[in-house]
């Protein structure tokens, strides 16, 4: 389970869903001003989708495994 690859494929995988993330919680304001985007809020919302997607990943191995087959 922690192998090498398990580690890549979930660390691919946290990375998409942070960018995911990001990028719908910036496509989600009716009008998007970059000067008043609450950035931190934003950055920790993405980054704790990505948390969820390691754990995700410690908690269903198998999940991992089969992309690897």
């Amino acid at each position: 389970m922690f192998t090498k690859e398990f580690w890549m494929r979930a660390t691919e995988r946290a990375v998409k869903t942070v960018a995911q993330s990001f990028i719908a919680l910036v496509a989600a304001a009716d009008v998007f001003n970059v000067f008043s985007a609450d950035w931190q809020t934003i950055l920790g919302v993405s980054l704790g989708a990505g948390l969820l997607s390691y754990a995700t990943s410690l908690l269903t191995p198998r999940t991992v495994k089969q992309e690897e087959d």
